[in-house]
């Protein structure tokens, strides 16, 4: 389960010992018939010597807070083994169901497993050591407490024991034939991927491709009103992904509403590298991507520019491509959208614990002659960041209770991973997680310009999610301090996808809007002013982008012009080939 990243793998050791502990205290229990007290946390010793196996270096901890940890995870120890087999579950969603009460083994192994897992955080935090390290450690000892919860394993998970019961072995028959049917396709199901097709029941709004070169194709969508705004619209989507994440279904559909709201829309669809893009570099997506995609836009509709919305990793190549046409004296693009974007990577939160000076050259030198990422090694370092919800959830009901997870088109799309071509991944990791050069005016240089954020002297709307853990808040509210133009910068609730896949007409959640003009340097400051709206930040959006659109004029009844021709049908070929 552990990918081929060397951070995840330093979790490695962490659930060998878990798994080491439980045999231990299975072991004791066969023996005895009771829990043992004694079986819990590995050794002092042992801790510090994994600790210092995953920040490189030795590493200890204050005697005197060791001392008050060692005694509080002794008191709490006392109370639960003193109220032995009449333990309540603790309160944990893992442990909610009422078969945890009513198995008093199970309730008292949850509740000793809390208590480790509260003592090794603590133990993590009390490293005296830098931030990074600390960090680090923090991270493989999260790895380990996720990957060791007794709901992971049917021996102790009482809900799995009462439904394999109730079923008579048939939840347990069934879980095997989910594992082998997830061996055999190579990941984790999170949904019932057989409900969904590309084009059937997804991405399915109306329009034709209207270009494609060995990168992207340019998908030009159908109005859906009698009018439209004279300047076209186009969304940059990021190519770690596929495209119809913006593209679900007809009632989340951010690319839906947009032609709704009189949006001349095209949407750049990467294709999934394979080996005839194994030397594509950043610069290639920038030069050959994103100004291509830009100057179709404008050939094919006339406008003397454009409106531009980027998402993640796709605004990160949209501000670069701004930089660098404005670096050439070139200004087609009136107004720009950043959707929970890195401009600035000083705040990347549990991503930098992945990246450091090693293991960039490690990735430069692996593909310095070319090569591919593969999607699925990106796809299992993303869910391992939030494991207990992308991965453990699965495994206990896929496997252990031997469920099928429903139909999700959300999550369907998260199981459709791409490829990255190697030079440009290692381009990225050293120009913007390592050294952050983005931002700092002539220290990278892309298509042969020194990028310069400052010049892109044009309206933007920047939009950042509270609980984002792969952009987090403060990075997207980064961007602020960087862009000159007038600027609108909004936070939504929830995380990185359903903060942005949030529909105007469900009325969920919450956005947060500020004072105008202010834009202090410390995200902290911005909130104090900032007022709260209930529901989704699209319609704030949509206002504001229709205030950048133009005028309205008659909706053009065919697609592309004379030199660029329909190709084929939306969403195009290079969406459904898999990676």
């Amino acid at each position: 389960m552990t990918p081929d990243n060397p951070w995840l793998q330093s979790a490695q050791p962490f659930q060998q010992a878990a798994m080491q502990q439980w045999a231990q205290m299975l072991q004791a229990q066969q023996a005895t018939g009771v829990p043992h007290p004694g079986f819990g946390l590995p050794s002092d010793a042992n801790l510090m010597h994994l600790f210092a196996k995953i920040s490189g270096q030795p590493v200890q901890v204050e005697p005197s807070r060791l001392l008050d940890i060692q005694q509080n995870y002794v008191r709490e120890l006392t109370e639960i083994w003193n109220q032995g087999l009449k333990v309540k579950p603790p309160k944990d969603r893992r442990f909610a169901d009422e078969a945890w009460s009513q198995n008093p083994l199970s309730a008292f192994v949850a509740a000793v497993y809390l208590l480790n897992a509260r003592t090794l955080m603590s133990l993590a935090d009390a490293v005296q050591a830098d931030a990074k390290t600390r960090a680090r450690i923090h991270f493989a000892v999260q790895q380990w407490i996720d990957a060791s919860a007794p709901s992971n394993f049917l021996i102790f998970n009482a809900e799995a024991q009462k439904k394999a019961i109730e079923t008579r072995g048939e939840s347990i028959a069934r879980g095997i034939q989910n594992l082998l049917h997830d061996m055999k396709q190579g990941h984790v199901s999170m949904t019932d991927e057989s409900a969904f097709e590309v084009g059937k029941n997804v991405a399915t709004t109306e329009g034709q491709v209207v270009f494609e070169n060995d990168l992207f194709q340019l998908i030009q969508y159908k109005p859906l009103t009698a009018k439209v705004h004279e300047r076209p619209f186009l969304l940059v989507p990021p190519c770690i992904n596929k495209f119809y994440i913006l593209d679900l279904q007809p009632e989340n559909s951010l690319i839906r509403y947009a032609v709704e709201q009189g949006m001349r829309t095209f949407v750049m669809s990467w294709r999934n590298p394979d080996a005839s893009c194994a030397h594509k570099t950043w610069d290639d997506y920038i030069e050959d991507g994103v100004i291509r995609a830009i100057t179709v836009t404008r050939e094919i509709t006339g406008a003397e520019d454009i409106n531009a919305l980027g998402f993640c990793v796709g605004g990160t190549m949209l501000g670069t491509a701004l930089a660098v046409l404005a670096a050439r004296g070139e200004k087609p693009v009136h107004s720009a959208t950043f959707l929970t974007t890195f401009l600035d990577f000083s705040d990347t939160g549990v991503l930098d614990v992945f990246i450091d000076e090693a293991f960039v050259k490690f990735r430069e030198m692996q593909f310095a002659h070319g090569g591919l990422l593969p999607g699925r090694e990106l796809a299992t370092t993303f869910s391992f960041l939030r494991p207990n919800d992308l991965v453990w959830n699965y495994v206990v009901n896929n496997y252990l209770k031997g469920e099928t997870p429903p139909p999700f088109d959300l999550l369907y799309w998260n199981s459709d991973s791409t490829n990255l071509p190697g030079p440009y991944y290692a381009w990225y990791l050293r120009n913007t997680y390592l050294e952050n050069r983005l931002c700092k005016p002539g220290a990278a240089t892309v298509c042969g310009e020194k990028i310069d954020l400052g010049k892109i002297d044009i309206p933007v709307y920047i939009y950042g999610s509270r609980e984002d853990h792969i952009v987090p808040i403060g990075g997207a509210y980064a961007s602020t301090q960087h862009l000159p133009g007038p600027k609108r910068f909004v936070m939504g609730a929830s995380g990185h996808i359903a903060g942005v896949i949030n529909p105007a007409s469900k009325g969920k959640r919450s956005h947060w809007i500020g004072v105008d003009n202010h834009f202090p340097p410390r995200l902290e400051d911005w909130l104090a002013s900032a007022t709260e709206h209930p529901g989704s930040w699209w319609t704030d959006w949509s206002t504001w982008l229709k205030g950048h659109a133009g005028k309205p004029i008659p909706a053009p009844k065919s697609y592309g012009n004379r030199k660029y021709k329909p190709i084929e049908p939306a969403p195009g070929r290079y969406v459904k080939v898999k990676a």
